[in-house]
């Protein structure tokens, strides 16, 4: 019994680990939003985070639609590459304007 729940509990450990790497990042986000999207949206993050909800941010997801509002915002802007959106989301989602959170950008 005791080496089942050691073999359970590994197995749970590793499971979380794992997951946890292939997901993708907030502070990744935040410093490709500092990086590519700033210097063309003229304001923070924290200002660009905070203009949804996070339902609204998941709503949008982290695809076209995702992209699309990016535009919007920031009409300088004129592609965002797809293997940034789901870091721009996760940080977009972290910030949003009914999390609590505040971004250091």
């Amino acid at each position: 019994m005791n080496k089942m729940l050691k073999i359970v509990l590994t197995t749970g450990v590793l499971m979380a680990l794992t997951s946890t790497v292939a997901s993708a990042n907030v502070s990744k986000g935040q410093k490709l939003f500092i990086k590519k999207l700033k210097p063309d949206c003229g304001f923070d993050g924290a200002a660009m985070s905070k203009k949804h909800s996070q339902a609204e941010w998941k709503a949008l997801g982290n695809g076209a639609k995702l992209e699309a509002e990016i535009i919007k915002q920031c009409p300088k802007v004129k592609d965002v590459k797809d293997k940034y959106l789901p870091h721009l989301y996760d940080f977009f989602h972290e910030y949003a304007n009914d999390s609590g959170n505040v971004p250091s950008c």
